[in-house]
This record gives C-alpha cells, sequence and structure tokens, in this order.
C-alpha cells in the first residue's frame, strides 16, 4: 500500500456536476490520477475545449499526463483524446480490447495503444479491473492506498455493485469514485445498492456523472460523512 508520503491525487477535471466554478460542466467524465511515479487520465471527457480548458484553469498541464486509460467506448468518455493526444502524442493509451477496430487504429496512428482484456497492473499500486459486463463492456480503476482500495469507474454500466466485488478480491474497498450509473433507477433500488456497498464494506463514496441527482442524494443521506461532494474541479487526495 502507499504510504502519505506518496499519496494519490485524484482531480475531476471533467463532469458534468458543478464544484469549482472556475470550470465548464458538460457531459462526460475525466479524472486525473497522480501518484509518485506517473501521471494518468481515467477517460477524457465528451470533448477537447472542454476538457483542455478545465485542466488549463487548474493549472494542470495535459503534457505531464504519462498514461490514459479509456473506461469504455461512448463519446462522453473518449471524446476529448484526440485533442489530447494531438497536443502531445507521447503517450500510452490503455482501451478494453472489445472497442471497434477503426477507434483503435486511428489512436494508433498519434499512440502506443494497449488492449486490456484481463485485470492488468498499469503502475505500482494501480490496475485496472480488465473487461467487465456483456451489453457495454468497461473497465474500471483499482487504486491501492493506504486506506484500502480506490475504485474509480467511469459509468459502472456493468454495476457498481458488481465492480466493487471484484476489487474486492485485491483487499478491502475503502472508496468508490466516479458515475455509479443510477439514474434510471428507483429509491429502492439506490437504497438496495447503498446497503450492498456498505456490506461489501465501502467507507466512503464520491458520486458523479451518470449516478443522477436524486440517488447522489441517497448516497448523501446514507454515508453522511463517509459522503464526499464531487463534481469538475473536485480534488480527492486518495492516502488521507
Amino acid at each position: 500500500m502507499l504510504t502519505e508520503t506518496h499519496p494519490i491525487t485524484l482531480t475531476i477535471v471533467y463532469d458534468n456536476n458543478a464544484f469549482d466554478t472556475r470550470l465548464k460542466t458538460a457531459w462526460g467524465f475525466a479524472c486525473l490520477v497522480e501518484s509518485g511515479e506517473m501521471t494518468l487520465l481515467f477517460d477524457t471527457g465528451g470533448d477537447g475545449p472542454t476538457l483542455l480548458g478545465n485542466m488549463a484553469a487548474l493549472g494542470l498541464d495535459p503534457r505531464r499526463i504519462d498514461v490514459v486509460v479509456l473506461s469504455h467506448y461512448h463519446d462522453d468518455h473518449t471524446g476529448g483524446l484526440n485533442a489530447l493526444l494531438e497536443m502531445d502524442s507521447h503517450k500510452v493509451v490503455y482501451v478494453p480490447r472489445s472497442f471497434p477496430a477503426d477507434f483503435k487504429m486511428r489512436v494508433s496512428k498519434l499512440a502506443n495503444v494497449i488492449k486490456i482484456s484481463e485485470p492488468v497492473m498499469i503502475a505500482n499500486h494501480i490496475r485496472t479491473t480488465g473487461e467487465m459486463g456483456a451489453a457495454i463492456i468497461e473497465q474500471s480503476l483499482i487504486i491501492e492506498t493506504d486506506k484500502g482500495l480506490v475504485v474509480l469507474t467511469g459509468c459502472a454500466h456493468p454495476g457498481i455493485v458488481e465492480i466493487v466485488r471484484q476489487a474486492k478480491t485485491y483487499g478491502d474497498v475503502y472508496m468508490v469514485v466516479g458515475g455509479f450509473h443510477l439514474r434510471d433507477k428507483n429509491t429502492a433500488q439506490v437504497e438496495a445498492i447503498i446497503t450492498e456497498l456498505k456490506q461489501l464494506g465501502v467507507r466512503k463514496v464520491a458520486p458523479s456523472h451518470c449516478t443522477g441527482d436524486a440517488a447522489i442524494q441517497q448516497f448523501k443521506q446514507a454515508f453522511g460523512v463517509g459522503f464526499i461532494p464531487v463534481g469538475a474541479g473536485a480534488v480527492i487526495h486518495a492516502a488521507q
């Protein structure tokens, strides 16, 4: 596990939920993950100008990004990639193997594309779940910190509970961050998911993007001090 001398910092740089008023909101998700050894961008939002503009507002240099990990093949998670790679193509891009061949071919002209099927260590303390789901195939990140595992999701199409259960095979899950894809679930369904997450040992949640306003409020009430409000510009120090 990481110690507090080498913390992990998560910065949401693209989201449809507001947090930092300097940033533009738009439908989609992107999160910068900074560790002692690399800078990783998880998803790229829906468009390049918003992604790069938000990073500039936060004083973040896109050229410092070493690795890009894409969760799934929806435009609101991949739309900013070309602009990012056109600025600096010396990057590695991890994509689920199920991505369309033409997408992988286009990206391979600008970056080193690594196709993911099974769980893979991307760096010390950071791994991908590998491909999960059926109708919409998606990967999430599992990050080791000194307080347990942090799970970072794009849209959680395979099911947020299933993703956390997969992550739990590597240790105790401390926190879950990102889109939980619950905006079409009713109150009872969300409550059941909250109960399952608590039973799996999740102590903190930072739901955003496609979670839905009503579901986010349910998480806030259920987790209390374990609820972290997030949106575009929010920063989470994962080792604290």
